[in-house]
């Protein structure tokens, strides 16, 4: 089982490819790993959010959330912060922890 660190020690280094590929502009950690309650069945939910230049449709999101899953080893659940629902937006956003 992956820690919280070595999350975002890959997700740190994989930051650079990850502007110029998918146009990310910041990105995070939220649910079970931000809040130290992952099991080894844990998924890791990652917040994105992209630069006003990029144009990521369905696929290179898609492409994304499974470029990530194979980077860290485990299911990525992909969100960007317009797809919040607005009941759980801000607790989201204060447990998010970014790479």
């Amino acid at each position: 089982m992956k820690s919280l660190k070595e999350i975002r020690s890959t997700i740190e280094t994989l930051k650079p490819l990850l502007r110029e590929r998918y146009g990310v502009e910041t990105i995070g950690v939220f649910g079970s790993y931000s809040r130290g309650e992952e099991t080894p069945k844990s998924d890791v939910d990652i917040l994105v959010t992209f630069n006003e230049e990029a144009h990521v449709g369905f696929f290179k999101f898609l492409e994304l959330e499974e470029f990530l899953a194979k980077k860290l080893g485990i299911k990525v659940d992909l969100v960007t912060k317009d797809a919040l629902k607005p009941y759980i937006k801000d607790r989201i956003l204060r447990e998010t922890v970014y790479a």
